[in-house]
């Protein structure tokens, strides 16, 4: 039998659940702009007053992020953002390189002009970044963002998805990794010879190229790593 729901009812629980979206995506903000670092309180209280929302659809969004892994329930203790411990790190980083590998065998048969000129504008934006005294707070966002924009535009979702699941993790490797000296340029170097095997179209350029991105990204992170034991 088909039971009719009160309309004020299932209001209710759709204004929740868009509530909690709403929540879990500033916590996510807060994380990647470092308002949030690795092993932070998460303040629901102070998030609710800040959203002007009660507490509920707070606690529902940090459940949501805790089993996405992003943030840690202690018991007795409250909400923490999650620290990935180096061995995590490198299992998450195998993982990533895998992805990218398919990203670029996806993208580079069917990328469009228009979508070459977006890339090759973060890159060129990186490029000054990296050459203004090494100013990492622009070229993170930028390098995100560069990132975000290959898989958007390989056309799968389900591997968008996958990808954005991973990456909050590893927020703090990956930044960290990025500080000394050159890194920026380094990385972004990598950034162009990757475009300009999408540009022309090589499926097996572009997917080695991404692949071995993602893998100097893990060296580099652990080399960051070892050097502050």
């Amino acid at each position: 039998m088909i039971t009719s729901v009160d309309p004020a009812l299932a209001l209710t629980i759709r204004r929740e659940e868009s509530l909690t979206s709403i929540i879990r995506r500033e916590i996510e903000r807060m994380i990647d702009e470092r308002e949030l670092n690795p092993g932070d309180w998460v303040n629901e209280a102070m998030l609710a007053s800040r959203l002007k929302v009660s507490r509920g659809p707070v606690r529902e969004a940090c459940r949501g992020l805790e089993q996405s892994g992003l943030l840690q329930v202690v018991v007795n203790r409250g909400v923490f953002v999650r620290k990935i411990e180096p061995k995590d790190a490198a299992e998450l980083y195998d993982l990533r390189a895998a992805l990218f590998a398919l990203a670029g065998r996806l993208l580079a048969p069917k990328i469009t002009k228009t979508q070459v000129a977006v890339l090759r504008k973060l890159v060129n934006a990186m490029d000054r970044a990296a050459s203004a005294e090494g100013d990492l707070d622009k070229y993170y966002p930028l390098n995100l963002e560069y990132h975000r924009k290959l898989f958007e535009f390989a056309g799968n979702a389900r591997l968008l998805a996958t990808y954005l699941s991973l990456v909050r993790e590893l927020h703090l490797f990956r930044r960290r990794a990025l500080e000394p000296s050159g890194r920026m340029a380094d990385s972004n170097a990598e950034h162009r010879r990757i475009l300009d095997a999408i540009a022309a179209h090589d499926a097996e350029g572009a997917s080695r190229l991404m692949e071995a991105h993602v893998l100097a990204s893990k060296g580099r992170s652990e080399t960051e790593a070892s050097d502050t034991k």
